[in-house]
């Protein structure tokens, strides 16, 4: 069941997007060389806990820390390590979501540490520029297969692979919710969007193959193909007049 948000539930959870989104860009002074993923971990944990939030992650189906950091191949899901240090030349995706006043911000981004490759970059670039194509179409009116399909249409047309068993997702009291936002998919079919939804769109693009496998720690999945994964994620709202990104920078 999809929950539509009234004005005064979209007030407070603003209010825990901008939270998230804060805590993930507390991360970025440390995506350099040397600095382990636990330690990022603990940056984002200690950020959104010191503003009186609680890490959405945590403890959520049992995973085992407040941020999900991946690095490189792996897609989604990545749990911080002590032993794992970031190296020149990665990508890194952090994800995280803050739960504040009762609701939930969700979103990622994906860091470059030190030079990356040029088709790094490139990747990078896309699956960023997927995220704002599909926002553009989360507008009333509009339906599910319109976000999902021009993310597809962009991502593919560099030749690059579109997960599918993880897609995006309603987000609110719950940290997910209905409806399934899928990263693909074919314009003008799916549920139409009405002012009131809030969303979280991700796209996950892989630079080759869009298929996926999880590790037997039973939460990283990586790309079959092991070539890098990139993953952007913002949480927007369904207006009146179009669509408004709750986890601004």
């Amino acid at each position: 069941m999809v929950i539509l948000k009234n004005a005064h539930e979209i007030e407070k959870m603003s209010e825990a997007c901008r939270l998230s989104n804060a805590a993930l860009w507390a991360a970025e002074p440390f995506m350099k060389p040397g600095v382990s993923t636990k330690e990022i971990d603990h940056v984002i944990h200690q950020f959104i806990v010191k503003a009186g939030g609680k890490p959405s992650f945590l403890g959520y189906g049992g995973f085992p820390a407040s941020a999900c950091i991946s690095i490189n191949d792996q897609v989604i899901h990545g749990i911080p390590s002590a032993k794992t240090i970031l190296k020149d030349g990665d990508v890194v995706s952090v994800d995280v979501g803050a739960y504040y006043n009762g609701f939930h911000g969700d979103n990622a981004y994906t860091f470059e540490v030190g030079t990356v490759s040029p088709e790094a970059k490139k990747l990078l670039e896309v699956t960023k520029e997927s995220l704002s194509l599909g926002i553009a179409q989360a507008k009333p009116g509009n339906r599910i297969g319109d976000i999902g399909h021009a993310i597809q249409e962009y991502t593919e047309s560099f030749g690059y692979g579109v997960v599918r068993e993880y897609i995006g997702h309603g987000v609110g009291k719950d940290l997910h919710e209905d409806p399934e936002v899928p990263n693909f998919g074919n314009p003008g079919r799916g549920m139409r969007l009405v002012p009131g939804m809030t969303l979280a769109i991700e796209p996950m693009i892989n630079l080759s193959g869009a298929g996926v496998r999880q590790l037997a720690d039973g939460w990283t999945v990586v790309t079959k193909s092991g070539s890098i994964s990139a993953h952007f994620e913002h949480t927007v709202l369904i207006t009146e007049t179009g669509v408004k990104i709750l986890t601004v920078h």
